[in-house]
C-alpha cells in the first residue's frame, strides 16, 4: 500500500451476522405473549383433551387406558348419532340465512345517511346480549299461551302453536332466535368490506346502464367474495358449537330433537361424571369443525384460481 492511501474499514464479520439475528430475536420478544397464550390456553388443553379421550375416568381421576373404546361407544350410541344430526340441522338452518340476511342488511344500510346509521346500530345491539337475555325474550315470543307468537295468530283467527314442544318445529324456533341474536357480525364484515369496492367501478357501470342486479352480480359479489366465505367459516365455527339456547329454551327437547354436541358433552361431562367418553365427543365435534372450514377454504380457493 503506498504512502497517503487508506484502507476503508470494514465491520467485523460477526457484528453483521449477528444483526439480523438480533432483530429476529426482537420480533420473537414482541410475539411471545401471543405465543404462550396460545400454548397455554390452546394446544395445551388440546393435547391433554386428545389424551384424556382414550382413557375412562371421572372427576376424581383417570381409571384406565380404553384406547379407542369411547370411540367406538360413540358411534354405537343412538342420542349421540341424534345429536350429531341436530348440530348438522341447526347448522344448515342458520349459517345460510345468517351469511344472506347479513350481505342484505349490509347492502340496504351502505348509505352515509343518519338513519342507515341508526339502523346498524339496532340490528347490531342484539350481538352484545347475554345467550340468557336473548332466550327469555325469545321464550316469551313462543309460549303458546299469551305469547307475542299465540296473540298474532289468535287475532288473525288461528290456533297458536307450542313452537318449543314440537318435535318439527323446536329447533327452527332456535334458529330464527340464532339469527337474530348472531346478525350483526356479518352484517359488520360485509359493511365493511363494501366500503373497501372502489366507486369509480359503480360509477363506470352506471354510465354504461348497467341495471342494480348487474352491479351486484358483475361488481359487487366479485369483490367480496373472500369476506363472504370468512362470514361462513365464521359462522360454521360459531354455530357448531350450539350449547346456551338449546339447553335455556327446551333442554335438549322435546325426544332430543334439539339436543346438540356441546349439551351431551357437558350432560356425560359433569352430569354422568364421564370425563373420557365427553372428551371423545369433543374431539369428534373439533374435527367436525376443522374439516368442515377446511372444506369451505378449499372451495374458496378453487374460486379464486
Amino acid at each position: 500500500m503506498s504512502e497517503g492511501t487508506f484502507a476503508e474499514p470494514t465491520a467485523p464479520p460477526t457484528l453483521a451476522l449477528s444483526r439480523p439475528l438480533a432483530r429476529d430475536w426482537v420480533g420473537l420478544w414482541f410475539v411471545a405473549p401471543y405465543l404462550t397464550l396460545f400454548v397455554t390456553m390452546i394446544m395445551v388443553p388440546l393435547a391433554m383433551g386428545i389424551g384424556l379421550s382414550f382413557t375412562k375416568g371421572d372427576l376424581f381421576g383417570i381409571d384406565r387406558f380404553v384406547g379407542l373404546g369411547n370411540f367406538v361407544r360413540l358411534f354405537g350410541d343412538p342420542i349421540f348419532l341424534q345429536t350429531v344430526w341436530n348440530t348438522f340441522y341447526f347448522v344448515l338452518l342458520t349459517v345460510p340465512a345468517l351469511a344472506v340476511i347479513g350481505l342484505g342488511l349490509a347492502l340496504a344500510l351502505n348509505r352515509p345517511t343518519r338513519w342507515a346509521a341508526v339502523l346498524r346500530t339496532i340490528f347490531f345491539a342484539s350481538t352484545v346480549l347475554s345467550v340468557t337475555v336473548v332466550t327469555l325474550v325469545w321464550r316469551l315470543v313462543f309460549l303458546p299461551d299469551g305469547g307475542l307468537l299465540a296473540i298474532g295468530t289468535q287475532a288473525l283467527g288461528g290456533t297458536p302453536v307450542a313452537f318449543l314442544n314440537d318435535q318439527n318445529l323446536a329447533m327452527p324456533a332456535i334458529a330464527i332466535t340464532t339469527i337474530w341474536w348472531c346478525i350483526g357480525l356479518p352484517m359488520v364484515l360485509f359493511l365493511a368490506a363494501l366500503q373497501q369496492v372502489p366507486r369509480d367501478l359503480y360509477e363506470a357501470a352506471a354510465l354504461d346502464g348497467a341495471s342494480r342486479w348487474t352491479t351486484l352480480r358483475r361488481i359487487t359479489l366479485p369483490a367480496i367474495r373472500r369476506t363472504f366465505v370468512l362470514v361462513l367459516i365464521i359462522e360454521v365455527i360459531l354455530q357448531f358449537q350450539l350449547f346456551g339456547q338449546a339447553q335455556l329454551m327446551t333442554l335438549g327437547g322435546p325426544n332430543n330433537a334439539t339436543r346438540p354436541i356441546v349439551l351431551f358433552i357437558y350432560e356425560a361431562g359433569w352430569r354422568q361424571w364421564e370425563l373420557g367418553y365427553a372428551a371423545a365427543a369433543a374431539q369428534v365435534l373439533f374435527a367436525m369443525i376443522l374439516v368442515a372450514a377446511m372444506l369451505q377454504y378449499r372451495v374458496s380457493r378453487r374460486g379464486d384460481a
